[in-house]
């Protein structure tokens, strides 16, 4: 499904995206998330397609919003039945149906408080569905789950929102929920800067921006010194590096460059970027380690048993491979959004 969305309040935003399947929308907060997704149901007035100018009950969209929006006072099967037509007994009917569809048989007569984090989704995820929406709509739909059972839970409502066999856009901030989707877009500056399959996305930036939304933080600038076919040499802060050229490079003087923290690896002193080490940071059995090296700063995620110290000076060198090239805008900006 093709959606296009001009929105001009309470930011302005040009968006064109395709949703195939699960989805994912990842931009920083205040990128405009939330407001696509309302203006896509019809709760925020803009220009676009399909359903343009429809009314919000008209469009055959279900929304989750952030919080999921049950009503306390009313028990699940009553918060679900609140999108159904027909009698009470033909709404009870069909509400219980729907909350079996999504793995809550036997919780009809719970309350909200009732429920854990998940069960609360699962009720807000049947109450969407009642309306035989064409889109699903999901604000943020992590962001009220405790970081232990989130991946669990993750897990969960994607295989269940692949299951109603609709296509469906989550809004996040989450990276981790962008990797499991079946595509994701990356919204920034108002517009949507890149889109694809997640494994794509994450692995070859197109620009700046997109880089740091696929959580790259060594993002920088260089000079190209030399090209010789597929393999091009470059230069920054004194230091060279060898990279796989990228189509929209070719002839370029300056590129940008971005290299995960995890294909940084320790080799011998001489034989990749030497820095000195300005700060450590461990992460179970990992440690992100920061080195300056002529005034470029690198994180690298380094494995037990090769943490270094503060004030050492390493060398640390990725596969060529592993360093990704991108045009840089037409004033060669490449700070951080």
């Amino acid at each position: 499904m093709k959606i296009r969305c001009r929105l001009a309040q309470p930011l302005t935003l040009d968006a064109t995206l395709e949703v195939e399947g699960f989805t994912a929308l990842l931009g920083i907060s205040g990128s405009g998330k939330t407001s696509l997704l309302k203006a896509i149901a019809g709760l925020l007035p803009a220009e676009g397609c399909p359903w343009n100018r429809l009314p919000p009950q008209a469009r055959p969209v279900g929304y989750l919003p952030q919080g999921y929006g049950l009503f306390p006072h009313l028990r699940t099967w009553q918060n679900v039945a609140f999108a159904l037509d027909g009698t009470r007994r033909e709404r009870h009917r069909d509400a219980d149906a729907l909350l079996a569809r999504v793995g809550l048989p036997g919780m009809e007569e719970r309350r909200p408080r009732e429920l854990s984090g998940g069960q609360q989704q699962r009720v807000a995820l049947a109450r969407a569905l009642a309306r035989q929406p064409r889109l699903l709509l999901l604000d943020e739909p992590t962001s009220a789950l405790d970081s232990i059972t989130r991946d669990d839970l993750m897990d969960e409502l994607v295989g269940l929102v692949r299951g109603t066999g609709m296509p469906a856009l989550a809004a996040t901030h989450d990276p981790h929920l962008a990797m499991m989707a079946d595509r994701v877009a990356l919204l920034a500056d108002g517009r949507i800067v890149q889109q694809g399959p997640p494994a794509e996305v994450f692995s070859m930036p197109s620009n700046q921006a997109a880089a740091r939304l696929a959580g790259i933080r060594n993002v920088f600038t260089a000079s190209v010194l030399a090209q010789d076919g597929p393999w091009v040499m470059l230069s920054c802060g004194g230091q060279s590096l060898r990279a796989r050229t990228l189509h929209g490079c070719n002839g370029a003087r300056r590129v940008g460059v971005a290299i995960r923290a995890e294909a940084l690896l320790p080799v011998p002193r001489g034989c990749g970027i030497d820095g000195d080490v300005v700060a450590i940071r461990p992460e179970g059995l990992l440690a992100r380690t920061t080195l300056v090296a002529d005034g470029l700063r690198l994180e690298a995620l380094l494995p037990s048993g090769i943490f270094p110290h503060l004030g050492e000076r390493m060398s640390v060198a990725a596969a060529p491979e592993h360093i990704h090239l991108f045009p840089l805008d037409d004033d060669g900006d490449t700070r951080v959004v």
